[in-house]
């Protein structure tokens, strides 16, 4: 990449000044990316004391989700071989009961398979543990990120001082833009980095002094970094879709032709679909039915930028109506053919999050309640503020919106859709480069993205470091400014560029760098003895191939630890796995113990696992809370005051959770407590004998 950056500023020959800049740079983002590394490394460390906890309480760390994807890491390496685990993960019958499926087809865990092969060959055994290798190479990613969006603004301004700024600006805002130190399984801490390697990669293709075999070069880098963002994270598709909508306007605006890029985004997805067994959800997806469409229609309105000013908005507003209209019906269409339904859920809480109606299902519900698909909070902007990130940022968009609107408008109001001479005169008045049209409404899209769904944001802030830095350090904006102020000359321009963000720096050091020192000072402990003990108990008191029934986030500890079957897990990308949850989660509705009985037998159940912590839950409000969703699914009452739908009604058992505790029939008859503490109570299910026939006779 450092030979990419160099061939795009002296696309005619390197001269010495450019060489030692382009050196100078490269020290300074490595150095930057190693330093955010060593940071949320030791922020890990010393909110766990991970070093010296017991390997049972490290694997609990992994919460929720992250600790099923740790799981398959784990069940390879004790494979007795490669072979082996593979074809147990092709052949998974532990991770949900009753069934055989195919992991890698259904799961994003091609990262874990390679970490787990790359640790059994190197020599490294014996120096590092598997979990640190897992750790530390999501950790290490963390320097990718970095030194990717150091690349954007140094390739947006020219200035590496802009690298240094949004570097420096990522750490310091940590909080906003990543939270991998303590979820570091989840997959967008694998696929992020890869993705703003993308942009970085783009941003570079679209410079204007390229030469057409540099763009093929770069156009591979854009190729494998796409690759390793969409293997590495189910919701590629949905980050592509919007990608694909950025291309799709810059080029009804006239910035730039778009058929490399698409194409680098459909074999993209064609290659992941083939490596994830024809998984079917990704032929169905949003983006790629856009990408046909819209190529499609693009072939066949050839006249498109011709025309008067009138005559060209219209051809645009029709074009839009026509690739839309086809997207949906290619879509629909093939849903209805392949009989998808994996993500339909997604559409029900995107319909019911944007007010078009009521829900009571009971997945859009889940969704719907978290508080991290919620819309963003105030106090983020509080946060971004306070770091200086937030003043530039939003002086730098406006600016450049403006002016993204003002050359589309000149571009529309020329009437000579085939000539030159007619554009450039335009063009001297507003101009745009293609890379920085490119990254201005990457961070209005993905900022609108964010502003609907917080945990979204992590794709949009890492790059408002970059766009901001840029906004600092490179001459568009100021130009505008200098000019209103009539002392737009190149050494005023100069001093600005250099001085601004220098200041800054020396600002953002004197102000943050005692706290730094604070935060990575402050020693914690892991302590959570109620599931430690639980997951003992489960190792050392159960048989290997019995299953267990309780809420998604346990179940993915209980079989990280212990190698248990599983009814349901947290990744919930399967129409047949969402209904097999919402019928295990009637442990916490008003059901009767025959019914709950019945239900946890079909699937294969011997133990269930209940939570104080979900039976009596006080975290959400209410009708957010778990019983609350599982009572409006089955149209009861809700628990405690507040109105109720009329059509609810009272139910007519008490609920499960609690009852079952007082240990009487018909619960004692069907069920046996063999564990239990403050946090958790186990029963085992008693299996009921079938009457032979004799039995049913006169």
């Amino acid at each position: 990449m450092v030979w990419v950056i160099l061939l795009s500023f002296s696309p005619g020959g390197f001269s010495w000044w450019t060489i030692l800049c382009v050196m100078t740079g490269s020290i300074v983002g490595i150095s930057l990316g190693l330093l955010c590394c060593i940071y949320v490394a030791t922020l890990h460390e010393n909110d766990l004391w991970f070093s010296n906890i017991k390997e049972v309480e490290r694997e609990i760390s992994f919460r929720t989700e992250c600790g099923l994807y740790y799981s398959y890491y784990k069940q390879m390496l004790k494979a007795p071989s490669i072979q082996q685990g593979l074809y147990e993960l092709i052949h998974d019958n532990t991770t949900e009961s009753k069934r055989t499926i195919n992991i890698l087809q259904r799961m994003n865990i091609y990262q874990e398979v390679f970490l787990s092969i790359l640790y059994r060959i190197l020599p490294i055994q014996t120096y590092l543990e598997p979990i640190y290798f897992y750790i530390y190479t999501v950790f290490a990613l963390q320097t990718v990120y970095v030194i990717a969006l150091f690349i954007t603004s140094w390739l947006l301004s020219d200035s590496w001082l802009a690298g240094a700024l949004s570097g420096v600006w990522y750490i310091l805002n940590r909080v906003d833009t990543t939270r991998v130190e303590f979820t570091i399984s989840l997959r967008e801490n694998w696929s992020i980095p890869f993705f703003a390697l993308q942009v970085a990669a783009i941003t570079c293709y679209l410079r204007p002094q390229l030469k057409p075999i540099h763009q093929r070069v770069v156009l591979w880098l854009v190729f494998v970094s796409t690759f390793c963002f969409c293997l590495t994270w189910q919701f590629n598709q949905f980050v592509l879709l919007v990608q694909a909508l950025i291309i799709f306007t810059l080029d009804c605006l006239d910035f730039l032709t778009v058929v490399s890029l698409y194409l680098m985004q459909v074999l993209n997805l064609l290659l992941v679909w083939l490596l994830q067994f024809c998984n079917s959800m990704i032929l169905g997806s949003l983006v790629l039915s856009f990408i046909v469409s819209a190529l499609f229609i693009k072939h066949f309105q050839t006249g498109l930028k011709t025309g008067g000013f009138v005559i060209r908005v219209g051809k645009l507003a029709l074009h839009t109506l026509l690739v839309l209209t086809l997207t949906f019906t290619i879509n629909y269409s093939a849903k209805k053919i392949l009989q998808l339904k994996s993500d339909e859920h997604i559409f029900k809480f995107i319909k019911a999050k944007f007010g078009f109606g009521a829900t009571r299902d009971f997945d859009a519900s889940l969704y719907l309640c978290e508080e991290a698909f919620g819309l963003l909070p105030l106090d983020t902007f509080e946060r971004l503020a306070g770091t200086v990130l937030l003043y530039p940022y939003l002086c730098t968009l406006s600016v450049l919106f403006i002016l993204l609107l003002l050359v589309a408008f000149a571009v529309a109001l020329s009437t000579n859709g085939s000539g030159q001479a007619s554009r450039e005169k335009e063009d001297r008045t507003f101009r745009m480069r293609p890379d920085v049209a490119y990254n201005l409404l990457h961070t209005v899209f993905f900022g609108l993205l964010a502003f609907s769904t917080m945990r979204m944001k992590y794709l949009w802030t890492g790059h408002m470091c970059a766009f901001a830095a840029f906004g600092v350090c490179g001459k568009e904006v100021w130009s505008l400014y200098l000019r209103v102020l009539h002392c737009n000359t190149k050494t005023t321009m100069r001093l600005i560029r250099y001085s601004v963000p220098i200041v800054i720096l020396a600002f953002l050091y004197y102000k943050f760098w005692p706290r730094l020192m604070e935060e990575i000072s402050e020693l914690r402990e892991f302590y959570d003895p109620d599931t430690v003990e639980l997951m003992e108990w489960i190792r050392l008191k159960t048989p290997k191939r019995a299953v267990f029934a309780g809420s998604m986030q346990l179940l993915a500890g209980i079989k990280l630890c212990t190698g248990r079957v599983l009814t349901n897990h947290p990744h919930y990308e399967d129409q047949a796995l969402r209904e097999r949850t919402r019928q295990v989660y009637q442990i916490y509705a008003r059901q009767s113990a025959e019914e709950v009985h019945k239900v946890l037998c079909s699937v294969g159940v011997d133990y269930i696992v209940l939570e104080d912590s979900i039976c009596y839950e006080r975290r959400h409000s209410r009708g957010c809370r778990l019983r609350d969703l599982l009572d409006l699914a089955n149209g009861h009452i809700m628990d405690g005051p507040g109105e109720n739908e009329p059509d609810l009604i009272p139910a007519t058992h008490p609920r499960f959770c609690e009852a079952i505790k007082t240990d009487m029939p018909p619960y004692s008859t069907l069920f046996t407590p063999v564990f239990k503490n403050k946090t958790f109570h186990v029963y085992k299910l008693k299996k009921l004998k079938k009457k032979n026939k004799a039995e049913n006779g006169p």
